[in-house]
């Protein structure tokens, strides 16, 4: 069935009005988001009231038409692309000014005499230009996580971006060689790529937006709230990936479990808010010394674990009491006193047979209980643990 361009037309609007409705509504259930889905918002309906001044151009503002809707399209297109850099913390303000008053000049310097040619031709030029920095937004995405959605948004908007600058370009040198003919199917294209540019564009955006806030749910349900480290879902998924990579490729791995010396009687003492601080004072001593490839967590109340790739145990003794002595030199806060915590560090290197993480943690835990029976703040180690694949057990089982 063969649509007429007038229906394209109002399809091309309906769906710019319809996506611009949708981001707004969107922005309301991501306030993280909330700017950008807003920007976004403004710039499909900006699209979209500039596609239906164009289709009356004539008629509602004369010789005008052409000029001004071109500039609040022109406008609409500049405000998706400052939307989608917003993600990632940038703005285009002052280029897109730049660019509307340029093009405005364009205008007023081509008058009625050269307005068919500008509409047709020159006027496809910023609208290029502005896709194709959408698409380079979209590509080097730094604030944005690195999804299917992602590269589909890179994709259409390269792709509006082309066949524009096909249009400046391409087109002006075809229609000679073809006849006008040519302009009415090149206009009948450009109505079915703006329906799938207003359609694909706005709907792979949301999904972009609702992956980015489904990754950052998941990761903070494997985030412990107090401290900010891994938690035990955390620490025993990424573990057992990392336990069996090293284990396959014959490179070491040590974990170092952590107890705070006589926790109990600082709360009892001084009151949970200044167990907290002690607590969150451990994790960022613990995350300042172990490195970026380091697995924290926070495995139990005042018990924390350190799964370090690449660690032999002469290493790990070295990451181990520099994290004690670090804590064991701070002071704490409690109703104007100043009070000190010092940790135990049991460690465990994995051998080529270790079995898995869970293993691996209870060498640890016995190294761990050693120190603290020989009087805490102190780091004591296990035989290499070389275990056969028969003892697994169950990740959830453990503490």
């Amino acid at each position: 069935m063969k649509v007429d361009l007038a229906t394209l037309y109002l399809l091309v609007i309906g769906t710019l009005l319809a996506s611009s409705a949708m981001m707004y509504w969107e922005h309301l259930s991501h306030p993280k988001r909330s700017k950008e889905l807003r920007m976004l918002a403004a710039g499909y309906a900006t699209l979209g009231i500039g596609c239906a001044l164009a289709s009356f151009r004539v008629q509602l503002l004369g010789t005008a038409g052409p000029a001004v809707s071109n500039l609040v399209i022109l406008a609409g297109y500049l405000l998706v692309l400052d939307g989608v850099a917003m993600f990632s913390g940038r703005r285009y303000l002052a280029s897109s000014i730049g660019l509307l008053v340029l093009m405005g000049l364009t205008w007023a310097i081509a008058g009625v005499r050269w307005q068919a040619a500008v509409w047709m031709y020159v006027s496809a030029i910023p609208i290029a230009l502005a896709s194709a920095m959408t698409s380079l937004e979209l590509l080097r995405g730094d604030g944005m996580p690195a999804v299917q959605a992602r590269r589909v948004a890179v994709v259409v908007s390269g792709i509006h971006a082309l066949f524009y600058v096909a249009r400046a370009f391409v087109l002006p040198w075809l229609v000679p060689i073809f006849g006008p003919r040519l302009l009415a199917v090149s206009s009948e294209i450009t109505m079915y790529e703006g329906v799938l540019y207003s359609v694909i564009l706005p709907m792979t955006l949301l999904r972009l937006t609702r992956e980015e806030i489904h990754g950052e749910l998941l990761q903070e349900s494997r985030t412990d709230y107090l401290t900010r480290l891994g938690n035990r879902k955390l620490f025993f998924e990424d573990g057992e990936r990392v336990i069996r990579d090293h284990q396959a490729h014959r490179r070491p791995v040590t974990l170092l479990a952590f107890d705070l010396d006589h926790f109990k009687r600082i709360n009892d003492r001084y009151g949970h808010k200044t167990g907290d601080e002690v607590l969150r004072s451990f994790a960022e001593t613990i995350r300042a010394v172990a490195g970026a490839d380091a697995i924290l967590a926070r495995i139990g109340g005042e018990e924390f674990a350190a799964l370090l790739p690449d660690h032999d145990s002469e290493r790990a003794i070295t990451v181990g009491e520099t994290v004690a002595n670090r804590f064991a030199a701070l002071s704490h806060g409690a109703d104007g006193d100043r009070i000190r915590a010092t940790v135990s560090v049991g460690l465990a290197e994995s051998g080529r047979q270790t079995a898995c993480l869970t293993d691996l943690l209870s060498a640890a835990d016995q190294a761990l209980y050693r120190a603290k029976s020989l009087g805490g703040n102190r780091l004591e180690q296990t035989p290499t643990a070389v275990l056969p694949d028969a003892t697994c057990s169950s990740s959830g089982n453990r503490l």
